[in-house]
This record gives structure tokens, sequence and C-alpha cells, in this order.
């Protein structure tokens, strides 16, 4: 059980935009206290997870990895601002359904260390899951696979991607979005009873986002000089990843040219 005055000044939610969700406070407390009680078991899959598909880290195609499931405080959180956003597409969560809505319950960030690396990984759990267009998750509530056995990719894999990166992606094999701020790669795996969410990024985007998220991310992005700031690391980290891409290529050139000259 939680204070409804304590939450709302926690996550920074004012009066009026939780009375636009239309969210009761009673039952957001029922979803609380049901996810304590779940959110155990969802480590359990998260490491689960891990440990059948990503241990190995080389045969997965990533550097490194790191999980988490989602704290109940900002579960509530995401539950009204969605009901808030979307009023008809959230309209029938409530605490014996909410983990059909929520497919980033269990989140795992995978990191490359060049940007390009992203077609290997990709390749890799779209073999190992069950990538059919016809299972990918139109209406959140009627279209949840009720069989725990069934592991299969539930959305269409899709990009987050940078202004000029169009060329290093295949709109045959994941859906492209022009977001122009940074890189993210998106998977939804349907896995033991419960969605798993991925996130593929490169370690320079990786340590922009979680420094964006823990100062300007969510609460502070009406502060310009903040965000200023942010853009100004983003852009950083954006070079960055350009630089290692272009040493790789003159690596690669070199040893071709060592190889021809022998």
């Amino acid at each position: 059980m939680i204070k409804k005055k304590d939450f709302l000044k926690e996550y920074h939610i004012e009066a009026e935009d939780f009375k636009k969700a239309g969210m009761n406070w009673e039952e957001l407390n029922a979803i609380y206290d049901s996810y304590c009680v779940l959110e155990p078991r969802l480590k359990e899959i998260g490491k689960d997870f891990v440990n059948d598909y990503l241990y190995d880290i080389e045969k997965a195609g990533i550097h490194s990895y790191r999980y988490r499931t989602k704290k109940p405080g900002h579960l509530l959180e995401k539950i009204i601002r969605k009901k808030s956003e979307q009023p008809g597409q959230y309209e029938w969560i409530n605490r014996k359904n909410y983990y059909k809505y929520m497919t980033d319950l269990i989140g795992i960030r995978v990191f490359f260390l060049y940007r390009e690396d992203w077609i290997q990984f990709h390749n890799y759990i779209t073999t190992v899951f069950e990538n059919n267009p016809e299972l990918y998750i139109e209406d959140r509530l009627n279209d949840f696979d009720e069989n725990p056995d069934h592991y299969y990719v539930a959305e269409r894999p899709k990009v987050y991607r940078r202004t000029g990166d169009t060329r290093i992606y295949d709109k045959k094999l994941i859906d492209i979005k022009s977001d122009g701020i940074y890189r993210s790669l998106h998977y939804i795996i349907k896995y033991k009873g419960y969605y798993v969410e991925i996130q593929g990024r490169t370690l320079f985007e990786e340590g922009w986002s979680e420094i964006d998220h823990d100062i300007v991310y969510p609460y502070f992005q009406d502060d310009e000089m903040l965000t200023d700031f942010s853009t100004l690391l983003n852009r950083l980290a954006g070079m960055a990843d350009e630089m290692s891409s272009y040493f790789r290529r003159i690596k690669m050139e070199k040893l071709e040219e060592e190889r021809d000259g022998h």
C-alpha cells in the first residue's frame, strides 16, 4: 500500500494529470501489491533468459549485457501516463491483466562495440525465437498468448536511428523510426508467459542515455540548460560511434593490405 500524495509528489505527477488518466487509486494500489508479489518471479525469468540466450556473448553478437525488472512505482507512473496519452488502448487495464499491457516489466540491455554489430544480434535473436508477423501484437489484451511455453517475437523489431543512419539498417528486417536524437534497437519477446523487452545500443550511446535519464528525463525535460547540455553530450556520443567505425574500417584495410603483401 502506498500513499497517493507521496506517490504523486515523488513522480512529479500533477493532480490534474492524474485525474485526466481516469485511473482509480484503489485499483492502482492493487496493481502495486500484485506486482510486488510477481516481481521476484520476473527476476528469475530475466535471469533464465540471459543464461539461455545471452551468456555466450560472441554467439549473440554483443559486447555485454545487463537486465532488470521494472520498479513498482515506475510501473504505476507508466500506467498513469499511458492512460492519459492513449486512453482507448489502455482502457481496460487492471490488477488482473496489467502484465499483458506492459511489455517492459523485464528489461534487458545488450551493448555493441560498433554500431554495425546490430545485424549479427538481429539475425541471432530472430533465429532463436519464432519471428512470424502474424503473431505480432495489435491488441495487447486480446492478442495475449496464454501459452507460457510459446516463445516468439511479439512485435516487429524496430530501431530509433540517428539522422544519417539509414544506410546501416535494412527496412526488410527492421522498422526504422526517425528519431534523430539517439540510436536504439527494440525487441519484444514472449518468454515463459511474460514479455521481455530487449534494447540494443552501443557503449557510447548507453553512456549518454544513462546520464540523460539520471539528470533530465523525465522530470526536467523543460529545463533549457540541462537539455542543451544533454544534446551536446548526445552529439559527442554520436561522433564517438562514427570514429569507432572508422577505426575498425582502417584496421580491416591494413590487415587486408598485409595479406595481399604476403
